[in-house]
């Protein structure tokens, strides 16, 4: 007997468009086939376009009131992040339609470009839960998807987001601060038992396998652990640094003298005080206490391959119209 085929029931969701993320001139033609790729899913969006005074938390939390389960990113990181503060803990799935510059998050959840494929996946891919890193530095609870740092990458960031955006003349700010930099002594606690000392340029503090531009710190890393993996960049030079981080760019590069841990917890103080960094954006220097939210995002990622993550999925209670 043949197969029988039940078609899907139609689907509330929020659909947080960014027009500016990416290339701006492409977003009308964007909007138009995500609205249309939804709908022939079977998905109906509520869309909420994104201006640069837009209270992007605000609009979240009041759809989620309003009983919709599916809050569909179209945007950059940035984006995803703001969308993806307000989801943790809750009753609600992210979804991502990656339209930036980088798309780092989607590229970890293994979700594709192309618009069709990715809407595709709102139907068709795993509902995962996964795992969030916290920051608290001062007064600053943050939440993280993909990596925070410390020290010298912290202060590159800026220029070297600028140069990837294409402003090249930010290419001499980016050499003065990678001259001028210095190393900071570190005091250490890990999962509130190891202490140690160290002097080191940064630390990365690393939640999603690959950060950056596609750089995967180790093998073995996943987002389902309930584990960061925190790596210690002691003992070496700035040379060392940039000689590591173009080996880096290939795969996982090893060095012996980059220390790396598996935490629950971690509380670093630095002097001199090193910048901090959480998958973007930039917080005062001081000290901060990071740990992991243990799969406590709602996710949907893309069907797993063989011998890649092979967490179960879950059933997508995704509340239909």
């Amino acid at each position: 007997m043949p197969e029988t085929i039940v078609p899907h029931r139609p689907i509330r969701a929020k659909l947080i468009f960014n027009p500016i993320a990416g290339r701006p001139e492409d977003s009308p033609q964007q909007l138009a086939e995500i609205i249309n790729e939804m709908q022939n899913q079977l998905i109906l969006p509520e869309v909420f376009m994104v201006r640069p005074d837009s209270q992007i938390q605000d609009v979240v939390r009041n759809a989620i009131k309003d009983g919709i389960r599916l809050v569909v990113v179209a945007g950059g990181d940035g984006t995803i992040d703001s969308v993806a503060s307000v989801i943790v803990g809750s009753s609600a799935t992210l979804g991502i339609i990656p339209t930036g510059t980088r798309n780092n998050v989607a590229f970890n959840l293994g979700i594709p470009n192309p618009i069709a494929q990715a809407v595709a996946l709102l139907r068709e891919g795993r509902r995962l839960k996964i795992d969030v890193g916290n920051l608290s530095n001062g007064l600053v609870n943050r939440t993280f998807l993909e990596a925070a740092a410390l020290g010298l990458l912290s202060d590159l960031y800026p220029a070297a987001d600028d140069i990837q955006h294409g402003d090249l003349g930010q290419i001499g700010k980016f050499l003065s601060t990678l001259v001028s930099s210095t190393p900071s002594q570190l005091h250490v606690v890990i999962d509130e038992r190891e202490q140690f000392e160290m002097s080191a340029y940064m630390v990365l503090i690393a939640n999603m396998p690959y950060v950056g531009p596609r750089f995967q710190p180790a093998p073995d890393m996943s987002f389902t652990d309930s584990r960061l993996d925190v790596f210690v960049f002691s003992d070496m030079s700035k040379l060392d640094l940039i000689t590591y981080a173009m080996q880096s760019a290939g795969g996982a590069a090893e060095d012996l003298r980059i220390k790396h841990y598996r935490v629950k917890r971690l509380t670093i103080l630095s002097d001199p005080q090193m910048p901090v960094l959480a998958d973007g954006m930039l917080l005062d220097p001081g000290p901060v206490t990071v740990t992991i939210r243990p799969r406590s995002l709602s996710v949907m990622a893309a069907p797993a391959e063989p011998g890649l993550d092979q967490q179960p999925v879950i059933p997508p209670v995704i509340e239909d119209v």
